[in-house]
């Protein structure tokens, strides 16, 4: 049974319990924090269950059988004491942990007892999902890459995510946790990797045909590696445009490397907003259309906005409210029914009619 169990482990990838990243690493302490918090009930749980079982088992005539037992103040506290008290722990860390490593909070240290230097730009990679590989774009030198992502050792990372289609989750498990990819939106994950190697990159959520071959690999590099990396993937020649991007975008499975030496401006907000393509609106000018299209609709349909004093205030576009001059009075007949006109007095047949309509008591 060792040895069966020993050969199962040792196709197990270990990388999220070693990682190579501080947020990662953090990541792994929260969770084994929170496994042994909650083991503190389990395995007591299990053992008495064992030892219950075997203790008044039905052969074993010594055991203090008590049938009209049915409390015990001591029990009771133990029992009810000892997991509120885990899950006040395990709330405590769970809650201070998951602020800590917020993925859209940027990092403050590169690895304990180390926080980020003051001046340290971090990396931007803007990172968008297609069917079924991963594009890589590097604004601060220009260039891009499919299914290649590079990062130099201690320096902040930090990702701009979207994806061009379907959702997927962005995750690098010596890195840093999963974040989803999402068409039409931007989500954020701050990251730093401390220890160089070839680490492997993924799509944790099913997006497809070809979501088993939508993998990539993540470089960690010394300062000197990385700069090399970017130079070579300077050199490599083409441009990322708008064309170029829409046949990318096309579905794809097992991708290979690929490397643009230049990348169109404003490519990635584009790809956000589902504007690549030629004549195409973008999402977020529509948005900002609609709103404001339905912000004069409403101000044509509920007039001005009336002011303490009954002074109403004239909206943008529209001629204020004439006011009644101050001499003038109120004209109370209206409200009074002085100028309506007067009933006449019904005749004594129809008087006599309606008493005869009315029902006995």
């Amino acid at each position: 049974m060792i040895l069966a169990t020993s050969l199962l482990l040792g196709g197990c990838n270990m990388v999220v319990l070693n990682p190579a990243g501080d947020v990662a690493a953090q990541q792994r302490d929260l969770l084994i924090i929170a496994t042994v918090l909650m083991l503190l009930i389990i395995v007591p749980v299990i053992a008495m269950i064992a030892l219950f079982a075997w203790r008044y088992r039905a052969s074993n005539t010594d055991a203090n059988y008590q049938p009209n037992w049915d409390h015990s103040t001591q029990l009771e506290l133990l029992i009810w004491s000892a997991p509120l008290l885990i899950i006040i722990c395990l709330g405590a860390v769970t809650w201070v942990g998951t602020h800590l490593l917020d993925p859209y909070r940027p990092i403050e240290r590169t690895v304990a007892g180390k926080p980020v230097a003051p001046g340290v730009k971090p990396l931007e990679v803007e990172v968008v999902a297609l069917d079924w590989k991963w594009l890589f774009i590097y604004p601060e030198y220009g260039f891009a890459t499919v299914n290649e992502l590079a990062a130099p050792v201690d320096r902040p990372i930090a990702f701009k995510i979207t994806a061009s289609s379907v959702m997927n989750a962005f995750y690098v498990p010596a890195l840093a946790g999963m974040i989803y990819a999402m068409p039409s939106m931007e989500t954020r994950l701050h990251a730093v990797i401390n220890k160089p190697g070839d680490y492997t990159g993924m799509s944790a959520n099913y997006s497809g045909a070809g979501f088993s071959g939508m993998h990539f690999h993540f470089y960690g590099m010394t300062d000197k590696d990385f700069a090399g990396w970017v130079a070579r993937n300077k050199a490599a020649g083409g441009t990322l445009d708008r064309a170029a991007y829409l046949q990318l975008e096309r579905p794809s499975e097992h991708v290979p490397v690929q490397r643009f030496a230049a990348v169109e401006p404003g490519l990635f907000r584009a790809a956000v907003n589902f504007c690549v393509k030629p004549g195409s609106v973008c999402t977020d000018a529509m948005m900002r259309t609609d709103a404001a299209r339905d912000s004069q609709s409403n101000a044509n349909e509920h007039g001005p906005m009336p002011m303490p004093g009954g002074h109403p205030m004239p909206m943008p576009g529209h001629s204020p409210v004439p006011q009644p001059s101050p001499a003038a009075k109120p004209d109370t007949a209206g409200l009074t029914g002085a100028d309506l006109p007067r009933r006449a007095a019904p005749s004594a047949g129809v008087a006599l009619a309606a008493t005869a309509s009315q029902p006995r008591l």
